[in-house]
């Protein structure tokens, strides 16, 4: 690695403190508005993109850093995410909805990738002061103690967040003898809290379309280095931090459970 993971554990924190928590609750109504029909931003999500791309660019000079912000404006674009160079993928705030409501959800993620690979990610969980950390190879750790994804399970026994669209394909395929209907909790409205329960072993599954690299680049990876099996479900192909859309990524406690959550899911 060429950076120290822990230094950009603390400029992530240091973000928050600055930005996102002190208008947590306290957002007045011109700082909230739609970027996209009921896709929302505030004022936090900007001030702690710009805050973060400072420091993490002169955390590791030559990098590059891509907001989901800067995205949305047109500004950057996912392009130098395939080539040989460092670059940070940042969501200031995942979960706007959940943060511009007062709801506790919500998360800072960053990843560093390069070529596409995720070399190490972070997800930080500002209210609680919880940080998941994860390098290629040296395992994932949430303040310092290891992070281990749930044991593989009977699908009955499984739990995990599904969309109603995902429930009740779900439902059809098991009464076509496909499998059994695990056991569904709702979406948290937060990628980044599903990703820590993923990685801690809470939850044992989770499945989306919308595959956009901020959301997911960091979760993926702290999932795999805590023992979880991912993979792409068209030609079951590993996730790359890049463009990528019309597929689907599922998340399973290891690639046998994988399989029968897919045929579930997506057949």
């Amino acid at each position: 690695m060429t950076v120290d993971p822990l230094r950009i554990s603390s400029l992530i924190r240091e973000a928050v403190e600055a930005e996102i928590l002190p208008r947590f609750q306290q957002l007045a109504d011109h700082e909230i508005r739609e970027k996209n029909p009921g896709d929302l931003v505030t004022t936090a999500d900007i001030e702690a993109e710009k805050h973060l791309e400072r420091c993490l660019a002169a955390a590791l000079p030559g990098s590059l850093v891509i907001g989901e912000e800067a995205i949305s404006r047109k500004e950057k674009s996912l392009a130098p995410l395939e080539e040989d160079r460092f670059v940070w993928v940042v969501d200031p705030v995942d979960g706007t909805s959940n943060f511009a409501k007062g709801k506790r959800r919500f998360a800072t993620m960053v990843a560093l990738c390069r070529g596409g690979e995720v070399l190490a990610g972070w997800i930080h969980d500002p209210l609680n002061d919880l940080t998941a950390i994860a390098e290629t190879g040296s395992g994932a750790s949430l303040n310092g103690e290891a992070l281990k994804a749930a044991e593989p399970v009977s699908l009955d026994r499984m739990t995990g967040p599904m969309w109603k669209k995902l429930e009740t394909t779900a439902c059809a395929n098991a009464k076509k003898g496909l499998g059994v209907m695990p056991r569904l909790v709702r979406h948290y409205g937060c990628v980044g809290h599903e990703y820590l329960d993923l990685a801690r072993g809470t939850i044992h599954f989770a499945q989306y379309g919308l595959l956009q690299p901020w959301d997911h680049a960091a979760g993926v990876l702290i999932h795999r280095e805590a023992g979880g099996f991912a993979a792409l479900v068209k030609e079951k192909t590993p996730y790359r931090a890049v463009k990528t859309t019309g597929n689907r990524l599922l998340l399973a406690p290891n690639e046998q459970a994988w399989d029968r959550l897919t045929r579930l899911f997506n057949s």
